[in-house]
C-alpha cells in the first residue's frame, strides 16, 4: 500500500524543512492537534526517539533536519512499513513541496480497518495537516481541507467508543 499528500507551498525549503522539527513538541506547527489526536514524541526529533497519535505508534527511524523525517509503524498496530515527511523544491514555479508517504503492508485487523476507516481518517488528518502547513509559512491558507461525510460519521462513532490510556512502556493500549 502507498498513499501520498503534497502541497506545494509559496515558501523557502528552509523554512518550510523547519516545521519537521517541531513534530511531536510543544509547540508543534505542522501536526493538526486542536483536530486530531495529539502527536506526540517521547523527545526531540532524533533517529530512535518513540510516539505516535492516539493508537497509532511508531518510532523515528530517519531524520534529515529539514529535508526528511521517517517514522516506522510499530509492527503491533498492523502496519510494517513508514510514513515519512520529505521537503524538496518545487519543479515549477519556485516555492517548496511537503509531500507525506506512507509506505507498507497491512495485517491483522488493519487489513479491514485501513480501507475502512482509517484510509479515509488518515487522508483528512494529511489534508489538515498541509493547512497548518500552508498557514505556518503564509499565514493563511488559500483552499482549506472539508471533511467528507464519511470522515464526520466515523469521528462521531470514534467519540462514543470507550478510551484507553497508552502502556508508556510498550506504546500499546492496556
Amino acid at each position: 500500500m502507498r498513499n501520498t499528500h503534497q502541497r506545494t507551498l509559496p515558501a523557502s525549503q528552509d523554512e518550510v524543512g523547519a516545521l519537521l522539527a517541531t513534530a511531536g513538541q510543544d509547540g508543534d506547527r505542522l501536526w493538526p492537534g486542536d483536530r486530531w489526536p495529539a502527536m506526540s514524541l517521547d523527545g526531540p526529533v532524533a533517529v530512535g526517539v518513540r510516539g505516535g497519535h492516539g493508537p497509532i505508534r511508531y518510532a523515528v527511524e530517519g531524520y534529515e533536519p529539514g529535508r526528511s523525517l521517517t517514522f516506522r509503524f510499530d509492527r503491533a498496530i498492523g502496519m510494517d512499513g513508514t510514513h515519512r515527511f520529505e521537503v524538496e523544491p518545487a519543479a515549477v514555479d519556485g516555492g517548496t513541496v511537503l509531500r507525506h508517504v506512507i509506505e507498507g503492508r497491512t495485517h491483522g485487523v488493519m487489513l479491514v480497518a485501513w480501507p475502512v476507516a482509517i484510509r479515509w481518517l488518515h487522508d483528512a488528518v494529511l489534508e489538515d495537516l498541509l493547512d497548518r502547513a500552508e498557514q505556518a509559512v503564509t499565514g493563511t491558507v488559500a483552499r482549506p481541507a472539508v471533511w467528507s461525510p464519511w470522515v464526520h460519521l466515523l469521528r462521531r462513532i470514534n467519540a462514543r467508543l470507550p478510551r484507553r490510556e497508552p502502556d508508556p512502556v510498550r506504546g500499546g493500549r492496556r
